[in-house]
This record gives structure tokens, C-alpha cells and sequence, in this order.
């Protein structure tokens, strides 16, 4: 049924299909039509960041913005769901085109720009959802908002979602807001962290409950950065890391259509990538700093090996679209 679905839309613009698909969710979730898409995934519970995940495997942030489809992705049997990124302010995102398939090599390339209707309307949606399991919340800063005035974004970003959150990933890492990668790095990146986990405190004594903040980094980094912002995390105390966003690379899709439109790329290409930074991160971060490995996962052997390389937890994106819900059933049926 998937594979049908699939050739209709993928002969349509992909932008299109994908919001065509997101629209379809929402109104079907809840309802007699999400047994076109539900399914039962066995439980391999794992405790991370004092939270135990139905099972080890996540969608990752950028599918569902606005927290619109929780429920209808909760019933493809995900341990956990991460939505957003969201901003302090609904914005349009950057012009069309914005997304691009490179299907023979399982890829997309996106330029989509943090396209969302803003926190307040996500939270609402939040309130909405029936669902009760483990979801993330990913907030970002306005595109019109200057880096040194990022801070004050990600606050207000915080601040609203964290009741509702069962974890907050900050994003630094995507490579289509202009000036976000550069919090990556030195002084931005210590007093964004200084920051955030300053408000974090006064959140847990206020709600009475302690959320985790999770930050997601790229994976164009060289090992030398890598583990200078490992010591950055461990030196903040930071609950998480996520490894790793899209990258700007495209040595493996070159020829191919589409290639070299700019923008992130994501999919199974990204793996090795991904895996290395897993890698150098494992072996810098204190013990007490987990992390979601994200980033070409499409098998359970892309699953297991991120997780001998370090990973606690696993999300996927770009293979769901490629291969659909039944993903999610193996990839946990295979692990270790």
C-alpha cells in the first residue's frame, strides 16, 4: 500500500507531497483511517536522560513542525517523537523551491528555512494531542534575529514549551538560517549554554519537574571542533546531545539531479558521516551526557551500529519517506 502511495506522490512536487501527507495525518489520526498506517512495534524500553522510551527509535525534528501529526505518528509505534523546529514567531521560511528528492540515493535536499506557524500555535496543538509517550520539543531562533540576540529566542522558545516537553533540543545546527551554525562555536556557544541551562533551573523550581535540554549539532565539523563543543556540553552539564543535523556536503550525490541545489542534505548518504561524529563525540562527552544518533539510519544495522558507537537512542526521517512505516517495526525488531 506504502509503495503505491509513493509512486502517486513522488511524481509530484516534493514540498507538495509532503504537505499534502502531513494534512492527510492530521485529519485521519484518531480516527478509523490511521489503520492505513498503524501498526503494533514491539517494546524495548530504554532509560536515557531519566526517561524511559518505549522503544529506541524516534522521529527526528523537521518532519512534523508544528506538532499538527502527533498522534497519527504515534500509532506507526515510534518509542518517542520530536517535533518543531519552532521559533518565538511564525515565519514563512526561505522561497520555493526549498525541497528536492535524489532518489537513487535514497536522499532529499532541503532549504526550507524553519518554515513554521510559531510556539504558541504548537503548543495548542500539543494540548491536543492524546498522545502520552516521550516527545521532544526542537526550538530554533528567527531568521530576522540577530546572533547575538539568539539567546533571547531560544528563552522565550523554552519557556513556553517547557511544560509540555518531554525533553527541549535546542537547534544550532541547521544550515538554512542564516548565522545558526556559528552558536556552534568558543564564547556564542558557552553563553548560550550558560544561558539556557541558568533558565532551566528556574523552570524546574517553578513546574516542579526537571526537562532535559538536548542541543543537535552537524555533522560537517572537523574532530578537533567535535570535541571542543563535547567539552563545552560537559563543562555546561548539558542533558544530551543529538548527532547529527543535515550537511552541506554533497561528495556523495555529485552528478545526480538535484545535487547541487544548496541546502541541507539528509538520508542514508549521511550515514558515515553521522556515525563519525556518534564516534568522536562518545569518546569526549563525560559519561553522563547521552546521545541520539540521527542521520542515514534506514536498517537495523545502521541502528546497531550507530548504537555500539555510542548512541543511547536512534530518529529517522528521510528513510520514513523512502520506505515507510514498516521502518520503524524493523528497525526495532532488529536491534541488539
Amino acid at each position: 500500500m506504502y509503495k503505491i502511495v509513493q509512486n502517486a506522490l513522488f511524481k509530484c512536487d516534493p514540498e507538495w507531497s509532503h504537505d499534502f501527507t502531513l494534512n492527510w495525518l492530521k485529519r485521519s489520526q484518531n480516527t478509523f483511517l490511521d489503520a492505513t498506517y498503524k501498526q503494533s512495534v514491539v517494546d524495548k524500553p530504554v532509560e536515557c536522560f531519566g526517561i524511559t522510551f518505549k522503544n529506541p527509535v524516534g522521529l527526528a525534528a523537521g518532519l512534523d513542525k508544528n506538532g499538527e501529526c502527533i498522534d497519527a505518528f504515534a500509532a506507526m509505534g515510534f518509542g518517542f517523537i520530536e517535533i518543531g523546529t519552532i521559533t518565538p514567531l511564525p515565519q514563512p521560511g526561505n522561497e520555493k523551491p526549498r525541497m528536492f528528492r535524489l532518489p537513487e540515493a535514497k536522499a532529499i535536499i532541503n532549504r526550507m528555512g524553519f518554515n513554521n506557524k510559531g510556539v504558541d500555535y504548537l503548543v495548542e496543538q500539543v494540548k491536543k494531542s492524546k498522545y502520552t509517550g516521550v516527545l521532544g520539543i526542537n526550538i530554533g531562533k528567527n531568521k530576522d534575529t540577530e546572533e547575538k540576540d539568539a539567546l533571547d529566542d531560544y528563552l522565550i522558545c523554552l519557556r513556553k514549551v517547557y511544560n509540555y516537553a518531554s525533553y527541549v533540543t535546542v537547534n544550532i545546527s541547521s544550515p538554512n538560517t542564516p548565522g545558526l551554525r556559528a552558536l556552534q562555536y568558543g564564547e556564542a556557544l558557552d553563553n548560550l549554554l550558560t544561558g539556557l541551562k541558568s533558565e532551566q533551573q528556574s523552570l524546574a523550581n517553578q513546574h516542579g519537574k526537571y526537562v532535559p535540554i538536548l542541543v543537535k549539532i552537524a555533522p560537517d565539523l572537523t574532530d578537533g571542533e567535535i570535541i571542543e563543543i563535547a567539552a563545552a556540553f560537559s563543562r555546561a552539564k548539558i542533558d544530551g546531545v543529538i548527532a547529527t543535523n543535515t550537511t552541506l556536503d554533497r561528495r556523495d550525490v555529485e552528478g545526480l539531479e538535484h545535487s547541487s541545489e544548496t541546502g541541507g542534505l539528509s538520508g542514508s548518504v549521511l550515514a558515515h558521516k553521522s556515525l563519525h561524529v556518534t564516534k568522536v563525540l562518545a569518546e569526549n562527552l563525560s559519561d553522563n551526557i547521552p546521545i541520539i544518533g540521527v542521520g542515514g539510519i534506514d536498517s537495523s544495522k545502521t541502528a546497531n551500529d550507530r548504537i555500539s558507537a555510542g548512541a543511547s537512542l536512534v530518529q529517522i526521517y528521510s528513510s520514513l519517506i523512502y520506505a515507510g512505516p514498516q521502518l520503524i517495526k524493523d528497525i526495532v525488531e532488529g536491534l541488539d
